[in-house]
């Protein structure tokens, strides 16, 4: 398929030649977030040579290239989301790039066109940075802030698998650094700090100048400097169809107030209840200072009423900033430090500090991702100005409603990710009952499991409502954890069983997942593809022991492919009425209105995974032609009269 750069119309993606695209992706790659070769978390770090790393040979070495594009391409992908990092561009200090990694990188991309594939850029990041528990940032820019994170771990201010896992230690999931519990950074001191000036230091430290700008200016604009080196490396390439605005971006403290009543022993915050340690804003710059806090701990059960303890953070009074640097909160009057006989008790004094600016309540949308957004398109846009702006918000607003600015740029995407939480944490499916961890709904069977799925999905699909002009809705990422059920697969992969039976368990809830994207005509970008994952409770996708990739070492034809592997349109001429797939009859079907008008061919995939007898082919509808390719495994339909053409394909006997 010849690509040529896309636009939206209303909710569509739409080509140069005035096709409908529905862009089927995956994820590239989950330890791109890591140095090269050997940064993944299944190995002890200290970060001393943060400012030396380098990230050439994320996602995968040149020479590898087309064995791992042609897989995809095979698979029916037409689409990567290629994940990058700002430290991957600039880790050796502000203003300096490695040109080496940012070679390898846009001879990735082009290498991805000429397999047909549409790109956008993914600048990465999880709870700010590698040294406060996930990825993104450079190691410097907790120096430009004043921030020692050799400190972090002694103060309790993060929580890095490096600094908690027992690498001597033959357990895997152990009680230190329990699985899935990398997120507990997003309330935790290190990752907050940074997010809550990275937002609004204008505002709330005003008097904290970096180079003789805020800190806000002076983050942002480094962040917005690598991408950038980026962009003009791959303007050029006519399958780059744009960038992600920022992965998952934190909110650190904005919209909360200093210190949330304490009812019954459980602090009143924003969002669902989370495990682990629950942090006010005041808690933390109390542990950020040195104060020993005594903090409740929610156990892991996700409910309301969960079991509370009691934990001591930072027991030994370590101060996680600089020698000789004021806290700029301290600094801006939120906070002081009073010392009554010897010891330290920590006094809020500006209650709305962070829920209000200039005596107006903060909206996160307009006041915060809105400017952000603008700044980023015009970053991205100076370079090439026909590039799209895939655009996310926080987590926690996407899960909760959140809608974007009705002041988007142009051209932008809707690109929230979405997941099956319970799932996701718990890494278990039962069919026959899920609970919903963050509602407590119970769907029973697998008809109420998709029927959530899809109304979940329209959630996220409707807070792209604000925008007059409609925005095209694109799922940045969903996906499952292989490593189900304590990694049952594996054992039965093990013990030599090679049959589908493997993985019956995950083809089911992916064939779910894209039932509900295909309702809902949505693109996707699947979570994800990892070249160094292997079978191994503390390696998966050599990050934070998460597991979610579709290849690895130890399946390299793919796992639960007959689940992602589905017929779908790649481009229509004209546009999508309807489309359906039933896994377990191989029936498929698609309607769509035909404009005779626009010059190119609607082109189906049409997988041989789904069809191993063969198929048969039934068109309905005006005048056309058409043609299967089995090699291509497409289908490509040529319309010459306006009216609504039916496809229905089905196994041969």
């Amino acid at each position: 398929m010849h690509l040529t750069p896309l636009h939206t119309d209303g909710t569509c993606f739409i080509d140069a030649d005035g096709r409908q695209i529905i862009l089927r992706g995956l994820n590239l790659g989950g330890d791109s977030k890591v140095p090269w070769p050997d940064g993944g978390t299944q190995h002890p770090d200290d970060f001393s040579d943060h400012r030396k790393i380098s990230f050439t040979g994320r996602p995968f070495l040149l020479s590898d290239a087309d064995e791992h594009f042609s897989r995809i391409r095979n698979w029916g992908f037409n689409c990567l989301r290629l994940l990058t990092t700002w430290e991957a561009i600039e880790h050796e200090g502000p203003g300096i790039y490695d040109n080496a990694y940012l070679y390898h990188l846009q001879e990735i991309c082009r290498k991805a066109g000429d397999y047909g594939l549409y790109v956008f850029l993914d600048f990465h990041q999880d709870v700010w940075s590698r040294m406060s528990g996930g990825d993104g940032a450079p190691g410097w820019t907790f120096e430009a802030v004043g921030l020692d994170f050799t400190r972090f771990e002694a103060a309790g201010a993060s929580h890095v698998m490096q600094s908690r896992f027992d690498y001597a230690s033959d357990s895997d999931n152990q009680a230190s650094y329990p699985q899935m519990s990398w997120a507990q950074n997003y309330r935790m001191p290190a990752n907050a700090i940074m997010w809550t000036l990275f937002w609004g230091s204008k505002h709330i430290t005003p008097d904290f100048l970096i180079g003789g700008i805020s800190a806000s200016d002076y983050l942002q604009t480094h962040l917005l400097g690598a991408m950038a080196q980026v962009a003009r490396r791959v303007a050029h390439m006519p399958h780059v169809i744009g960038f992600d605005s920022l992965n998952e971006p934190g909110l650190g403290w904005l919209g909360q107030s200093l210190s949330p009543v304490t009812l019954a022993g459980q602090r009143q915050l924003n969002g669902p209840p989370m495990p682990g340690v629950v942090w006010s804003a005041l808690d933390a710059l109390a542990v950020a200072a040195g104060v020993p806090r005594e903090l409740p701990v929610r156990d892991t059960s996700f409910e309301v009423n969960a079991k509370i303890g009691w934990q001591t953070v930072n027991p030994k009074g370590v101060r996680i900033w600089r020698d000789g640097v004021l806290c700029p909160f301290a600094q801006a009057g939120i906070y002081a430090v009073e010392n009554l006989d010897k010891e330290h008790r920590i006094v809020a004094l500006t209650e709305d500090a962070f829920s209000h600016f200039q005596g107006q309540r903060l909206d996160i949308a307009n006041d915060v991702f809105a400017p952000f957004y603008h700044r980023v398109a015009c970053t991205i846009r100076a370079i090439a100005p026909h590039w799209l702006l895939m655009a996310e918000m926080d987590p926690l607003g996407a899960m909760t409603g959140r809608p974007f600015p009705a002041s988007m740029p142009a051209q932008s995407v809707n690109a929230s990710h979405w997941y099956d939480v319970t799932l996701l944490v718990k890494k278990q499916f039962d069919s026959a009952v899920s609970v919903d961890l963050l509602t407590g709904e119970a769907s029973h069977g697998s008809a109420e499991i998709g029927a959530r799925y899809q109304r979940q999905l329209a959630a996220v699909q409707a807070l792209a409502e604000p925008v007059a002009s409609g925005m095209p809705t694109l799922i940045g990422e969903f996906g499952i954890p292989f490593d189900l059920d304590d990694g049952t697969a594996y054992a039965a992969w093990a013990s030599g069983t090679r049959d589908e039976s493997v993985w019956a368990t995950h083809t089911q809830v992916l064939s779910l997942m894209y039932d509900a994207l295909d309702a809902l005509h949505l693109s996707s970008a699947q979570w994800n593809y990892t070249a160094g994952n292997q079978n191994n409770a503390r390696i998966g996708d050599q990050w934070n022991q998460e597991d979610l990739s579709v290849f690895s070492l130890d399946q390299p034809a793919g796992r639960a492919v007959s689940g992602f592997c589905r017929p779908y349109a790649q481009a229509i001429q004209g546009k999508l009425q309807r489309i359906h797939f039933d896994s377990s009859s191989g029936v498929f079907e698609m309607f769509f209105e035909t404009d005779p008008a626009v010059p190119q061919p609607t082109l189906i995939y049409l997988p041989a995974i789904q069809y191993p007898t063969g198929l048969t082919i039934t068109l309905s509808g005006p005048t056309h032609s058409h043609e299967h390719d089995r090699h291509t495994q497409i289908l490509t339909i040529w319309a010459t009269d306006t009216g609504v053409i039916e496809v229905r394909c089905t196994r041969s006997s």
